[in-house]
C-alpha cells in the first residue's frame, strides 16, 4: 500500500492566469485518514436511522448555504483553476440545484413489495452502503461534488471527500460552507494528491469509491475495489466525437464544433475531442471554424503541466502530417494560456484522435460519407458521449443506435433535459453518475420475507 510520512507534502497552487501564488494546503497524514474514516464509520449508523425527510431537509439547508457563498466559492475556483468567474458561479448554483433535487428524491427512493403468500409480506428494501469516498475533479468541482455527495448522504451514507489536488482551496471552502449542516462525521474533507487517493482506494473499510477523473486513475481505483470488495462508481475520460453530415448548414455546424471544443478551454468531460466532417461541406465548415477560433479569448488551462500535455498532442499531430490552421503555439508570458487551435489533415494514428486531449483543440478528419464518419467515431477505446449534426432523421436514428457511448446528442453539442443519467462505456467508466439512478448506486437492496408464525 502507498505510504506517506506525516505532513510529508503540501499542495501548492499558483494562479494559472498569471503564475502568482494562491496558497498551499497540507496533505492529510495517515493518522488523519484513519481518524476521518473511523469517524465516518461511527457516524453512519445514526445517520442511517435519521428519518429520510430530515436527511432531505439537511440537503436543502446545504443548498441554501452554497447559494449564500456562491461568490466566494466562484472566486477561489477562478484563482485556482482559471475558470471564468461567471462560469464558476454557475457551477456552484448548479451544485446547489442538484442538492435540492436529491433532497426531494431521497425520501421517496424506491423499494418494492412482492406478491407472495397471502399470509406473508415480502419486501425489497434499499439500504445505504456505508462509507463513501468521493474523489472529485477540478474542472467543475462544486457541481460534481454536490452530485456524488448529495446522493450519498441523502440515502444514509457518510462521506469522506477528497477534492482534486488542483483545487484544494475550493474544496476546503466547500467543506467549511457545509460544516454544521450535517451531524459530525457525515461529511468530511481530506486533502492530497494521487498518493492519498491511492491510499483511500486501497482501504478495506471503504464501501464505495466514487471517482470522476482520468481513465488511468479510474482503472487503478477499479483494481483496488476489486481487491477490497468496495463498490466502484467511475466516470472517467472521454474522447467524444462530433460527426458532421453533408446536409447541415456549415456555419452553424462550425459554431457547434467551436462550442464543443473551446468551452471552458476544452476542459469538459464531454467536450468535442475529434471531428469527422463530410467532404461535401469541408471547405466551408473549416473556414468558418478557423474564423470562429481566431475570435476566441479563452481562459487559461488549469496549470502549465496540463498545458504541456495539450501541446504535446498538437505537436504529435503535426509530426504525423496535420496542419495547424490557427493556434497551436504556447504564448509568451506568465500563466498557463493556450489558444483555440484547429488542426486539419488529422488521421487515426495521431494522439489527438486516439486519446483525451482535454484542451481547446479541434482536430478535423474529412470523410467521404456519413457512414464513414460514424464508423470512425465508433472506433474508440472510450465511451462517454458523442454528437451528430444531421438533417436526416434516418441518419440520426442510425447514429444513436450504433454509437456505443453513454450519451448521444443530435444537433446540439450540449444540453438535454434535467435528471438524465447514463452508463459510460469501456475506458470511460461504469455506473450511473447522475440523476435518480445515482441513488440506486449509493444503496444496496435487502430482500425481506416476513412469514406468518405458527402459534403454540
Amino acid at each position: 500500500m502507498t505510504t506517506l510520512d506525516d505532513r510529508a507534502a503540501a499542495l501548492a497552487i499558483t494562479d494559472p492566469a498569471d503564475g502568482g501564488p494562491v496558497g498551499a494546503v497540507p496533505m492529510a497524514s495517515p493518522d488523519e485518514l484513519d481518524a476521518a474514516l473511523g469517524l465516518a464509520h461511527r457516524a453512519q449508523p445514526g445517520w442511517d436511522r435519521t428519518p429520510a425527510a430530515e436527511r432531505g431537509a439537511a440537503l436543502r439547508a446545504a443548498a441554501d448555504r452554497l447559494r449564500a457563498h456562491a461568490d466566494d466559492l466562484a472566486e477561489i475556483n477562478r484563482r485556482e483553476t482559471g475558470r471564468p468567474l461567471e462560469e464558476a458561479k454557475a457551477g456552484v448554483l448548479a451544485g446547489a440545484g442538484t442538492l435540492g433535487q436529491y433532497a426531494e428524491l431521497g425520501p421517496v427512493h424506491r423499494g418494492r413489495t412482492l406478491l407472495g403468500d397471502f399470509a406473508a409480506t415480502d419486501l425489497m428494501v434499499p439500504e445505504p452502503r456505508g462509507v463513501v469516498v468521493a474523489l472529485t475533479p477540478w474542472n467543475d468541482p462544486v457541481a460534481v461534488s454536490c452530485g456524488l455527495i448529495g446522493a450519498a448522504v441523502v440515502t444514509g451514507n457518510t462521506v469522506v471527500h477528497k477534492p482534486s489536488e488542483r483545487c484544494p482551496h475550493t474544496g476546503t471552502l466547500f467543506g467549511e460552507v457545509l460544516a454544521g449542516v450535517f451531524p459530525e462525521g457525515v461529511l468530511q474533507t481530506v486533502h492530497g494528491d494521487g498518493r492519498i487517493g491511492a491510499v483511500l482506494a486501497a482501504r478495506s473499510d471503504v464501501d464505495v469509491l466514487a471517482h470522476v477523473g482520468s481513465t488511468a486513475t479510474g482503472r487503478s481505483i477499479a483494481a483496488s475495489a476489486a481487491a477490497t470488495g468496495a463498490k466502484a462508481l467511475l466516470e472517467n475520460g472521454g474522447n467524444d466525437p462530433l460527426v458532421v453530415d453533408e446536409d447541415v448548414d456549415p456555419r452553424w455546424a462550425a459554431e457547434q464544433a467551436a462550442l464543443g471544443s473551446f468551452a471552458n478551454s476544452g476542459q469538459i468531460c464531454v467536450a468535442v475531442e475529434r471531428i469527422y466532417l463530410h467532404r461535401a461541406i469541408a471547405e466551408a465548415f473549416t473556414g468558418a471554424l478557423v474564423e470562429i477560433a481566431r475570435e476566441q479569448t479563452l481562459a487559461p488551462l488549469v496549470d502549465t503541466r496540463h498545458r504541456d500535455h495539450v501541446h504535446s498532442h498538437v505537436e504529435n499531430a503535426v509530426s504525423l502530417g496535420a496542419e495547424i490552421r490557427t493556434g497551436g503555439e504556447i504564448p509568451s508570458g506568465p500563466g498557463a494560456h493556450y489558444p483555440a487551435t484547429v488542426l486539419t489533415g488529422c488521421t487515426g494514428q495521431m494522439r489527438v484522435l486516439r486519446e483525451e486531449t482535454f484542451g481547446p483543440v479541434a482536430p478535423v478528419c474529412v470523410v467521404d460519407s456519413f457512414e464513414h464518419g460514424l464508423a470512425e467515431a465508433a472506433n474508440d477505446d472510450y465511451g462517454l458521449a458523442a454528437t451528430v449534426l444531421t438533417a436526416s432523421m434516418e441518419h440520426a436514428q442510425h447514429a444513436w443506435r450504433e454509437l456505443a457511448v453513454g450519451t448521444v446528442k443530435v444537433n446540439a453539442v450540449f444540453g438535454g433535459a434535467p435528471g438524465g443519467a447514463a452508463h459510460p462505456r469501456r475506458g470511460s467508466g461504469s455506473g450511473y453518475g447522475y440523476g435518480p439512478e445515482l441513488l440506486d448506486e449509493m444503496t444496496q437492496t435487502k430482500l425481506v420475507h416476513l412469514g406468518a408464525p405458527v402459534r403454540a
